[in-house]
């Protein structure tokens, strides 16, 4: 069901609100000139455009007399400016606002001041109270330490009822001191993104409104797990953004990852409809859809995805993909990622295969749906030494389907799969690269028509399509293999029976997965 599009947030502010919110972003830009960026790259720093800004302002919904606002990673402060000045050109107006920034770049801390003395003159002028309050502390720190008074003290942590966050995107260490102190509180996660979101998610009281922009990859995969998990437990999720461009929301960074904007209410209450929205960047009009909870997260699914639908054919993917009702288990089949680490083994690895070799497969050597090997005179290697040192990394020569780990970041296909077949590559070992994921029964190989039927399966679009809705990123993992539902083994093997020397083009292959495998 699409809805109509809402009117673009930059155009409607008007008066001091967009006047704040001018000066302010040219305070950004000013501030971030200066800034080294070995520093933004250490802090995982990704500033906040004013199209932006004020988009994710317009999201929230309820009115409030009194407004407890956090903006945790706050920069120079852009997304508490854009909530200023949205939330002023509202009517009725709150009372008064209490803002709380954190910013833990002392060389951006003065400009963070400075737009909370902006924010304070507007609420003044237009009659709104305000206090704003610029911390310069660690927020994983400074929230760890609230929550740990609040839970284990017997005092109460201090609530919020606003979050508005860009918060940085950075890797935490399994040994480090955030990862400890994450803990403490019950948040187990990788990434400064999710550690502040999680943490803004037990500071927000109930009915508390969140909206944050974060990477997509949350969305999928084992470490985001945790994470999916209290988020979907606490939050009722009302509306998820999509920027089909990876490259607009942050132009002026040159940031490629794919970016969700979400909005969500603290609610233990599981929504029946979300609005699942697409633009090509802030600014522009965003195409809107509402769709049923348990199309974004099947209620089935140990591990929590979420499936992001923007469109009609992605819909129509997700419901063809909806009657395949087998597991990999059900299958008898398994998926694991390639042994061989090129650069942890560069010594045992050899361009040219030798008598005391076995091939040594990469996705380089995927052709036309086969395994075509050697590539000679290619960067790649084609062989790994047999010997005792890499006996671990080596398979029974056997049938096998593999798929890419990694595509380039605008490939065509995020899905990617080929049959390695010894008939092709004569061999009695082999040994395959760390970016593939191999299909395999209990360590054994498959039979063709097996193979050849689930390698079409997984090049066909539908499957593509679908894969995209949770896996935001460029990479296909075993477990992401593993979610998937797959037709019978028995339809699989009959369409490798249909299927010669080569595979079908796309379109007959996607007329074949249509018709003999899903009936559409």
């Amino acid at each position: 069901m699409t809805v109509a599009p809402s009117q673009s947030s930059a155009s409607a502010m008007r008066g001091p609100g967009h006047r704040l919110i001018e000066k302010v972003d040219a305070l950004r830009i000013q501030t971030f000139e200066k800034c080294a960026p070995e520093q933004r790259k250490l802090l995982g720093q990704f500033h906040t455009p004013v199209r932006l800004a004020s988009f994710m302002a317009s999201l929230f919904e309820a009115p409030r007399t009194s407004i407890r606002l956090l903006d945790a990673g706050a920069g120079v402060g852009s997304l508490t400016a854009a909530f200023i000045a949205s939330i002023c050109e509202r009517s009725p107006r709150p009372a008064n606002i209490v803002a709380t920034a954190f910013e833990v770049d002392s060389n951006i801390a003065q400009s963070l001041r400075d737009t909370l003395t902006l924010c304070e003159r507007v609420c003044h002028e237009i009659g709104v109270k305000f206090d704003g309050r610029a911390g310069q502390d660690d927020f994983i720190r400074a929230a760890v330490d609230l929550l740990d008074h609040g839970l284990f003290d017997g005092g109460a942590a201090p609530c919020f009822n606003c979050a508005i966050l860009n918060p940085p995107y950075k890797k935490i260490s399994t040994d480090s001191e955030h990862r400890r102190l994450l803990r403490k509180v019950g948040l187990e996660t990788t990434n400064l993104y999710t550690a502040f979101v999680g943490l803004a998610v037990l500071l927000l009281e109930p009915e508390g409104e969140l909206v944050a922009i974060t990477p997509r990859s949350f969305c999928n995969g084992p470490y985001f797990r945790p994470f999916r998990e209290l988020f979907l437990r606490e939050m009722s999720l009302r509306r998820i953004h999509v920027f089909e461009s990876r490259s607009q929301p942050f132009a002026e960074d040159e940031i490629l990852q794919e970016n969700v904007v979400i909005h969500a209410v603290k609610s233990k209450q599981r929504p029946t409809t979300i609005v699942v929205s697409s633009s090509l960047g802030p600014g522009e009009t965003p195409i809107l859809r509402r769709v049923k909870f348990e199309d974004l997260v099947k209620l089935d699914d140990p591990q929590k995805f979420i499936h992001i639908v923007v469109n009609e054919s992605g819909g129509r993917a997700s419901e063809l993909m909806g009657r395949l009702n087998h597991s990999l288990e059900e299958l008898g089949l398994s998926v694991s990622t390639g042994r061989v680490v090129d650069f942890r083994s560069r010594s045992l690895l050899r361009s040219d295969p030798g008598s005391d070799t076995v091939p040594l497969i990469y996705p380089t050597h995927f052709s036309g749906g086969w395994i075509a090997w050697p590539k000679l005179r290619h960067k790649k290697p084609n062989a790994c030494v047999r010997n005792d040192a890499s006996a671990r990394w080596l398979i029974p020569a056997a049938v096998h389907v593999l798929v890419k780990r990694f595509s380039a970041k605008e490939e065509k296909r995020r899905v990617v799969a080929s049959v390695f077949d010894p008939r092709h590559v004569p061999c009695e070992q082999v040994a395959f690269e760390n970016h593939l994921n191999y299909y395999h029964e209990n360590g054994r190989g498959l039979s063709l028509s097996l193979a050849k039927g689930l390698t079409a399966f997984l090049n066909s679009t539908v499957v593509d399509t679908y894969f995209r809705q949770f896996n935001g990123h460029t990479q296909v993992n075993a477990t992401d293999l593993r979610s998937l539902r797959y037709p019978a083994r028995g339809r699989l093997e009959d369409l490798g029976e249909m299927i010669g020397d080569t595979f079908p083009d796309q379109a007959q292959l996607d007329l074949l997965i249509g018709t003999e495998l899903i009936g559409a």
